[in-house]
C-alpha cells in the first residue's frame, strides 16, 4: 500500500516516566507505613474521627505508592511479545484508576461517619491528637519533597504525590482539632474537620481518575496539538495529504503516535519521512511516531475504514 514506512526512536531516557523515581517511591513507601500503624493505634486507642480518617487516606497513600511500584516493576519485567506488543505499561495507568477508587470510597464513608457523629459527638483527647498529628505532618513533609519532581512528569507519582499534600493538609486540620478540643473541650472540632478532609479528597481524586480514564480510552493528551501536527506535516514539501492521524499515551512520558502521508510522485520518500520525523521529535516532543509514506492514488484502502 505505502511507498515508505518509518517510526522515530525512543526518548533517550527510556521507560515510563515514573520509573525514573521508584528509589524515592521505596523510600516513600516506608516512610507512609511506619506512620499508618502509629496512627490506626492512636486513632483507634482515642476514638478520632479525624484521626482514623487521616489513617484511611495514610492507607491509600501506601496502597497507592505499593500499586505503583508493582506497576513499574510488571511494566519493566513484562516485555513485548505478539501477545503484548506495548509490554505492561499499561498497568502504571490501572494502578493510578484503582487509586483513585480507593479514595472515592473512603472519602466517602469519612463524610458519612462524620455526619452521623453530629449527632453524638464523642469525646476525643486532644494531646494524642495533637502528638500524632505532628508526627504525621513531618512524615507527610518529607514523602512531599521527595514525590515534588516526580509528580511533573508521571500520573502515577502524581497520585501519590497529591495523596501526600492533601494527608498535610490533613494533619495540620488534626493538629487543629486537637487543640480546641485541649483547649476548650468542643466535640465537634473533630467531625468538622474530617468533613473538610473530605471534601478536599474528592475534587482532586475525580481529576485523577479522569487523567487515567483518559489514557485508557486512548484519548488524545492533552498538551498536544492534533490539529497543528496534521497542519504542519501537510505543509512539508511534497506532502499532497495527511490522513488517519493518531496520538495516544501508553503511561505517563510515553506518548507514540501514527499518521498516514500522501506524496507527490517526483519526491524522495525518505527525505519527506525524515522531515516530518524532526517536525514531530523536536516541535512536538513525539519520539515514537510511526509514519506511512503512500504514492498518489494509494489512499483508497484507507478510506473504506469505517473507524
Amino acid at each position: 500500500m505505502g511507498a515508505g514506512h518509518g517510526h522515530g526512536t525512543e526518548a533517550a531516557a527510556g521507560g515510563s516516566a515514573s520509573g525514573r523515581y521508584v528509589k524515592r517511591l521505596t523510600i516513600s513507601l516506608g516512610v507512609l507505613a511506619a506512620f499508618l500503624v502509629l496512627e490506626v493505634l492512636v486513632g483507634l486507642a482515642t476514638g478520632s474521627l479525624a484521626l482514623l480518617s487521616d489513617a484511611g487516606h495514610m492507607f491509600t497513600d501506601v496502597l497507592g505508592v505499593a500499586m505503583a511500584l508493582a506497576a513499574i516493576a510488571a511494566g519493566r519485567q513484562g516485555s513485548r511479545t505478539d501477545r503484548r506488543t506495548f509490554g505492561l505499561y499499561r498497568t502504571e495507568v490501572l494502578a493510578a484508576l484503582a487509586n483513585a477508587v480507593l479514595l472515592f470510597g473512603v472519602a466517602g464513608w469519612v463524610l458519612i461517619e462524620a455526619v452521623q457523629r453530629f449527632a453524638h459527638p464523642p469525646e476525643v483527647p486532644g494531646l494524642p491528637l495533637m502528638l500524632t498529628a505532628a508526627a504525621g505532618l513531618g512524615a507527610n513533609l518529607v514523602v512531599f519533597a521527595m514525590l515534588r519532581k516526580g509528580a511533573q512528569e508521571s500520573l502515577n507519582i502524581r497520585g501519590a504525590y497529591l495523596e501526600v499534600l492533601a494527608d498535610t493538609l490533613g494533619s495540620v486540620g488534626v493538629l487543629l482539632a486537637g487543640a480546641v478540643t485541649l483547649l476548650f473541650g468542643w466535640r465537634y472540632a473533630d467531625p468538622i474537620v474530617a468533613i473538610g478532609i473530605g471534601l478536599f479528597v474528592l475534587p482532586r481524586t475525580w481529576s485523577l481518575a479522569r487523567q487515567a480514564v483518559r489514557i485508557l480510552v486512548q484519548a488524545a493528551p492533552a498538551h498536544v496539538d492534533v490539529a497543528a501536527i496534521r497542519s504542519e506535516l501537510a505543509s512539508l514539501d511534497g506532502v499532497q495529504d495527511v490522513h488517519d492521524v493518531h496520538v495516544w499515551t501508553l503511561t505517563s512520558g510515553m506518548e507514540v503516535g501514527s499518521a498516514h502521508l500522501t506524496v507527490d510522485a517526483a519526491c524522495d520518500p525518505a527525505v519527506v519521512l525524515t522531515q516530518a520525523q524532526e517536525l514531530l521529535a523536536e516541535g512536538h516532543h513525539l519520539a515514537h511516531f510511526t509514519l506511512q509514506v503512500e504514492p498518489p492514488g494509494a489512499r483508497t484502502g484507507c478510506t473504506e475504514l469505517a473507524w
